[in-house]
C-alpha cells in the first residue's frame, strides 16, 4: 500500500483499514508461532502499513485543528 493511496481515503475508511491491518498482523503472528507462516516478510510489511495509516490519521488530525 502506498502513502498516496492512504491519503485519498476518508477518516472512517482509515480507521476501518487500521482495524483490518491489526487483525492481519495478529493472524500472521499466530501463524508464525505455530510454524505455519509461509512468508515471514509479510509481518514487517503489515507493520509498515499500520504505521503509514497511523501517520496519515495523525496528519489529518493536526490539519483539522
Amino acid at each position: 500500500m502506498k502513502a498516496n493511496e492512504v491519503r485519498k481515503m476518508s477518516p472512517a475508511d482509515l480507521e476501518k483499514k487500521l482495524g483490518e491491518l491489526k487483525k492481519d498482523l495478529f493472524q500472521l503472528r499466530l501463524q508464525h508461532a505455530t510454524n505455519q507462516l509461509e512468508n515471514p516478510v509479510r509481518i514487517s510489511e503489515v507493520k509498515r502499513d499500520i504505521a503509514r495509516v497511523k501517520t496519515i490519521i495523525r496528519e489529518q488530525q493536526l490539519a483539522g485543528q
